[in-house]
């Protein structure tokens, strides 16, 4: 995967030889086994995705791969764009373990947060898709209540017991479990597709039906055009001086400008901030509403914080004139500007990338959406749960023998940031070459094409799920899965088929223990994110809550050293 982008992100004329960069399994975090299934168990992926169910579950699709192979591709290029500006070459490290725990950065801070027990929805559990009387399976969006309301009420459904579902159906992105009412559910059970569309057609409400199918969109992850405007620098000048400490991280002295929302281009910046740039935010007058959204810590959303920390922040209001100059004069001064505004506001604006390209020629200027252009001139609303249908993850993400549905954890919204910052990083590595700025482009929907999945759905095993102890529940790692006899010989079961109910005889520590001896090391599987930060196993992965970030985040998910030679 990191080779891939990597050879997307040089120029046709450049080397990805170039690029110095490591992927391991467990990284810094000192668990036993360091596979994609293990560091799902162990990291909390499993746990968040779970949570709709019930249950710790498997992403059966290599998600934590893919998104540590976007890390591992951004590590590399930052640390070329180091030594475009005279650094001395460094070399990137990153693990699965490292990307797993960065996918889960915003479950993480709310379960963290001093007020984490405020959530309503901790102890609930619910999938937001539905199904129709006609067995059709359907994902609907809207961040519209009175959208929502019409849209029930042409169903049936009276506004109290609408209003009653409102609440968890736009916490979900932030909880990753959708309670709705029994009776929506039902109300929605007792009518035809047919009805269901027109429905959603009527009250502004976008409707997708779940496709069974993996299908990836063919897709590349992300655009990138150059411009004819040339930076008043020339290709390898700085435009800042770097730091004289050699030691410091690859794109300090690099400056990028945000106006984004929700998680994917918020994101995008936090990564680039976490390689080094000098991030300002731009929010309208009064601050981000999601800096209210609970569970707060320290007088802010602790999901919020969770992608925003550090960056400096300005306010604007972009509906006026004096607002929209604002951002002209930052941008003027950036090296990149970052937005992920609904389609057309750019240009209603002026803010698109001939208008600020106007006031600073080497820009990038990289924009995200939901899904490009790839679903036609008025695509639907572009949210992390409708591009999983459209890029075919709900059916990829969940075994055979499990309906489809997508997974409430937002997979291709964290998926869609680190590729938007990807995107930036290869449009300044093009500006750092040649003088000329560029624009970038990427989607949710490209996010989702880039995670690689069998053409059909992929069966599950017993050993291959989490595996209930006396105590809790333990994943099996690579090794152990591929040779289940000798699980059941180390465990002293009678055959495969006996392990499950062996394990319940005794705890995980124990199993664990018995397992490593015999060579085939395991994992337990997390079933509460707070006590990661607590782990000394998770020491120099996760960062407790301090007094200037009040909750747990995950660590920088790379190591940075200087390469040989």
């Amino acid at each position: 995967m990191a080779a891939a982008l990597l050879r997307r992100t040089f120029p046709p004329h450049g080397v990805t030889g170039e690029a110095a960069w490591s992927v391991g399994g467990r990284g810094p975090v000192e668990i036993d086994a360091g596979d994609e299934r293990a560091v799902q168990a162990a990291c909390g992926v499993m746990h968040v995705h779970g949570r709709a169910g019930g249950a710790p579950r498997p992403l059966t699709a290599d998600y934590v791969s893919t998104v540590t192979g976007v890390l591992a591709a951004q590590g590399a290029t930052a640390c070329l764009l180091a030594r475009l500006r005279g650094r001395p070459g460094l070399r990137a490290r990153t693990s699965l373990a490292q990307g797993a725990l960065l996918s889960v950065g915003q479950y993480l801070a709310a379960a963290t947060a001093p007020d984490a027990d405020a959530d309503p929805d901790a102890d609930a559990c619910g999938l937001a898709t539905l199904t129709t009387a006609d067995g059709a399976r359907v994902e609907i969006e809207t961040l519209d209540p009175l959208a929502w309301s019409g849209f029930w009420r042409r169903l049936g459904v009276d506004a109290r017991t609408a209003g009653r579902g409102w609440g968890p159906f736009q916490r979900r992105f932030g909880t990753a479990v959708c309670p709705l009412p029994e009776e929506l559910r039902a109300a929605l059970g007792r009518a035809p597709l047919r009805a269901v569309a027109g429905a959603a057609a009527e009250s502004g409400v976008a409707l997708a039906e779940v496709p069974g199918t993996t299908a990836a969109p063919g897709l590349v992850p992300w655009t990138l055009a150059p411009t004819g405007h040339r930076s008043a620098l020339l290709p390898g000048q700085r435009r800042h001086e770097p730091p004289s400490d050699a030691g410091g991280l690859p794109l300090s002295g690099f400056r990028v400008v945000e106006s984004t929302r929700r998680v994917q281009g918020p994101l995008a910046g936090h990564v680039l901030r976490l390689l080094g740039a000098d991030v300002v935010r731009i929010e309208p007058p009064g601050g981000d509403p999601l800096r209210g959204l609970p569970p707060m810590a320290g007088g802010c959303s602790a999901r919020f914080s969770a992608l925003n920390a550090g960056k400096t922040v300005t306010e604007a209001d972009l509906t006026t004139a004096r607002g929209r100059e604002a951002v002209r004069e930052l941008a003027a001064g950036a090296d990149a500007f970052v937005h992920n505004w609904a389609p057309g506001k750019a240009d209603a604006y002026g803010l698109d990338a001939d208008g600020l390209h106007a006031v600073r020629p080497g820009l990038v200027y990289a924009s995200a959406s939901g899904f490009g252009d790839a679903l036609g001139a008025r695509p639907p609303i572009g949210t992390d749960y409708l591009a999983q249908v459209h890029g075919g993850l709900a059916a990829a993400l969940r075994p055979a023998g499990e309906p489809p549905a997508p997974s409430l954890m937002t997979v291709t919204d964290v998926l869609g940031g680190l590729v938007l910052a990807q995107a930036v990083l290869a449009g300044l590595t093009v500006r750092e070459r040649t003088g000329h700025g560029c624009r970038a482009q990427s989607s949710l929907l490209s996010a989702a094409a880039l995670i690689p999945r069998p053409p059909g759905r992929v069966a599950l095993a017993p050993l291959e799920l989490p595996l209930p102890t006396a105590d809790g529940l333990l994943c099996l790692g690579a090794h152990a899965r591929a040779h289940p006899s000798e699980v059941a010989y180390a465990v002293g079961a009678r055959d495969a088929d006996s392990v499950p109910g062996r394990l319940r005889a005794g705890g995980t520590r124990e199993w664990l223990e018995r397992l490593r001896e015999a060579g085939l090391p395991s994992v337990p599987v997390c079933t509460d994110l707070a006590e990661l930060a607590a782990d000394p196993a998770f020491a120099r992965a996760v960062v407790a809550p301090d007094a200037s970030v009040r909750h747990a985040r995950p660590a920088r998910p790379w190591d940075f050293e200087e390469a040989a030679g």
